[in-house]
């Protein structure tokens, strides 16, 4: 549905280069949910305005819809603009008009009639749940609201993709939760393919079945949201999950675990998707002769499954720790042993 091949961007301000987009290369199918997610300057809004032709690319090609970008003008641009929607972080609404106003205006641009344009943002305002504001104004609607206003205007036109751009950042928690319900609800019930960027991991936890992550200009990691949060191979992965997922050992551990009379070793357990069910934890305090200390864990909710991390302190002999060890890996669980740097208080993943 979108591909980007090898794009580069480059901006210049005065005598300074701004390299926005490094040689990026990405595909979303057509129908998932696909995120990108970065810290600010990272390229995120430049590569969202290439998908519909804000930006154009220095170098590499952009297609849409199984068409290729650079060569759409007038016409067959505009054409090509309608199957795309656009949610915005600041909503971009016209705060002195009304809500009806609002939606109607891409419907007035492409020449619909009087009852075409009623009956559609009617439509729309059913979906999402604004039936009853169609007649109020945007000035009266909370923050909420005016996205989920943002969001009907955005499908009035019948878009096959929908852009979103940090459409969730200025919304507290718990608006954003919703808003980003509705947003599965278009996927799933409009089979509209959408392409968001944030810089909350949480968004992408909740919603996208694969993720991009950008550093400077580049796509530093990309995948299923599962394996990327079970397995981050980039340190600014591994930050962004964390902001998550606390799977570090907590800080009163070095004052209160110490088992100094017996051998141990710490581990550090992830548990995705099917693994979430297998008794791997309980098995393991069943062995004779092994102690298991349960140090820290955390279990989050993702992609319609979930993810479980432990951090487990295992007490025994070397050959019991050995044994353990090798369940565990039997078992389909992700494991890292931790060592523990008691002096400087920090500790060192190891395979």
């Amino acid at each position: 549905m979108i591909r980007l091949e090898h794009v580069s961007r480059t901006f210049r301000e005065k005598n300074l280069e701004v390299h926005a987009l490094q040689d990026v290369s990405l595909q979303v199918q057509e129908g998932e949910i696909y995120g990108i997610v970065g810290f600010s300057g990272a390229g995120k809004s430049t590569l969202i305005r290439l998908v519909n032709r804000l930006e154009t690319p220095d170098t590499g090609t952009v297609r849409v819809d199984g068409e290729e970008l650079s060569g759409l003008k007038g016409k067959a641009l505009s054409i090509l603009r309608r199957k795309i929607g656009m949610v915005f972080q600041q909503f971009n609404l016209l705060e002195g008009k009304t809500v009806y106003h609002n939606i109607a205006i891409p419907l007035r641009m492409e020449g619909r009639s009087k009852a075409e344009i009623e009956r559609r943002v009617s439509e729309v305002l059913d979906f999402v749940e604004l039936g009853e504001k169609k007649n109020a104004y945007v000035s009266q609607l909370s923050g909420g609201q005016k996205q989920r206003v943002g969001i009907a205007r955005a499908l009035a036109t019948k878009p096959k993709i929908l852009l979103c751009d940090e459409a969730t950042s200025a919304l507290d928690p718990q608006t954003t939760e919703s808003i980003l319900k509705l947003l599965k609800r278009v996927n799933q019930e409009m089979g509209i393919t959408i392409m968001l960027i944030t810089h909350q991991m949480q968004v992408i936890q909740m919603i996208c079945d694969r993720v991009a992550v950008m550093e400077n200009g580049k796509i530093v990691e990309e995948g299923n949201v599962l394996d990327v949060f079970g397995q981050p191979q980039a340190e600014v992965t591994r930050r962004f999950v964390r902001t998550v997922i606390n799977d570090q050992v907590p800080e009163t551990f070095y004052d209160t675990i110490r088992s100094e009379n017996r051998h141990y070793r710490l581990e550090q357990l992830k548990f995705i998707g099917d693994t979430v069910n297998e008794p791997v934890i309980a098995s393991l305090c069943r062995r004779e002769g092994l102690d298991v200390n349960i140090v820290g864990a955390n279990i989050s909710p993702m992609q319609g499954s979930m993810m479980s991390v432990f951090i487990l302190q295992l007490i025994g002999d070397s050959e019991q720790i050995n044994a353990a060890e090798a369940y565990i890996d039997k078992s389909g669980a992700i494991r890292k042993r931790l060592i523990i740097d008691w002096e400087n208080r920090t500790v060192t993943e190891t395979a």
